[in-house]
């Protein structure tokens, strides 16, 4: 009786370590991979499908480098993934509706509006004060350090251009000599499909060319980001579970492990808004402290970048370009803030600040989060825009 119970259980028991379960999820990350990179190929297309008219009025929509930090921020926070705006970026450039250059301050606000995502993850601590309190001051030191950044590098590189020479001088030396495509494998795989599919849509289905742009604009959007969900599902069921012991047991032990946790964590899920927010309740909780925390978020922030830079190998070189600027934007702010104590615990001291305010009127948290994140990019998009308009 004994061993038939036994028996009974084990027939029960989820084979999750069976080498066929593992290879179903190695075939699935593949196949979501490769709809992935067919997302940003096809996305590349449909722009070329517009047409120049339609390249010159985007780029004119973007001109101003302050709109488009500003549009950054807001699309990233409208759709909670800089991974998913700074991959259209990516297929933008690389079908030549957007240079390098206006790309640059679209991608420094992506990365500011990705952060909305632990931030409202923190606001569901707010019936517990003290929990809220170090939950909501973990949360917004990732708002603060990109904050930061941005004020530093942006007037930086309106006058010096550094991120988009340093990224052009390294895209021509990882994809060869300029002006020469990045013909790679994942191009070759995903390239001809998508040409194939506009092919379709223009010859034997006979659409006209902007309703074939439209489509393959509205089904590049849908597989980008369907992938990108389920992608985040399945890499979350493999690695989350442990990625919280790993926290636990070796985060305190220096901060050079701590990034490198973050970056490892961010590049498995893609996704650093998993990582950060997972961090969240762990610092609510008192588990991990606001400094050790802070090293994770930083790595996290460099692995975020990963999915961008994945995406630009479907694209050519001015694609790879500007993942590489991203790369480039968030290595820099880390190297400023995170060697010297005194530059290190500014975001931490800022985020507390906040917190503390946030704890005393809990309607600080709701005013920060619309008005930082949609109000006020909204608004100046707005004026901005009307103020050009009427010239």
């Amino acid at each position: 009786m004994p061993h038939a119970s036994r028996d009974a259980l084990a027939a029960n028991r989820p084979a999750t370590g069976l080498p066929g379960a593992a290879l179903l999820r190695v075939a699935a990350l593949l196949a979501l991979l490769y709809v992935f990179l067919f997302a940003i190929a096809l996305l590349g297309t449909a722009f070329k499908a517009f047409g120049d008219d339609f390249g010159r009025a985007l780029i004119a929509g973007t001109s101003n480098p302050v709109v488009g930090l500003l549009i950054g921020l807001l699309a990233t926070s409208l759709v909670q993934s800089s991974s998913g705006t700074t991959s259209i970026v990516v297929g933008m450039v690389a079908a030549g509706a957007l240079t390098v250059r206006g790309a640059i301050p679209i991608i420094m606000g992506a990365n500011m509006g990705t952060t909305i995502t632990n931030t409202i993850v923190a606001m569901g601590a707010m019936g517990r004060r003290a929990e809220f309190r170090r939950a909501f001051a973990g949360a917004t030191m990732h708002d603060f350090f990109n904050l930061l950044t941005i004020l530093l590098l942006f007037p930086l590189e309106m006058g010096t251009h550094y991120l988009e020479s340093a990224a052009t001088w390294l895209s021509s030396h990882l994809v060869g000599a300029r002006g020469v495509e990045f013909e790679g494998p994942v191009k070759a795989i995903t390239g001809p499909p998508a040409d194939a599919l506009r092919d379709l849509l223009l010859g034997p289905w006979r659409l006209h060319g902007t309703a074939a742009a439209v489509l393959m604009l509205a089904l590049s959007l849908v597989l980008l980001f369907g992938a990108l969900i389920l992608l985040t599902r399945l890499m979350r069921r493999v690695v989350m579970a442990r990625a919280e012991g790993v926290f636990n047991d070796h985060l305190q032990r220096n901060g050079l492990l701590g990034m490198l946790v973050g970056l490892v964590v961010t590049v498995l899920v893609q996704s650093s808004s998993i990582t950060t927010s997972l961090l969240v309740p762990l610092i609510g909780a008192g588990i991990v402290q606001l400094e050790a925390a802070f090293a994770v978020t930083l790595g996290a922030n460099i692995g975020t970048t990963v999915t961008a830079l994945l995406a630009s190998l479907a694209g050519n070189g001015a694609a790879v370009t500007v993942a590489l600027v991203h790369l480039l934007f968030n290595l820099t702010g880390t190297l400023i803030f995170y060697p010297l104590p005194a530059l290190r615990r500014i975001p931490v001291r800022l985020a507390r600040l906040l917190a503390l305010a946030a704890c005393r009127n809990r309607l600080v948290a709701l005013y920060y989060v619309l008005g930082v994140f949609f109000a006020m990019p909204l608004l100046f998009i707005v004026i901005s825009k009307a103020l050009g308009g009427s010239r």
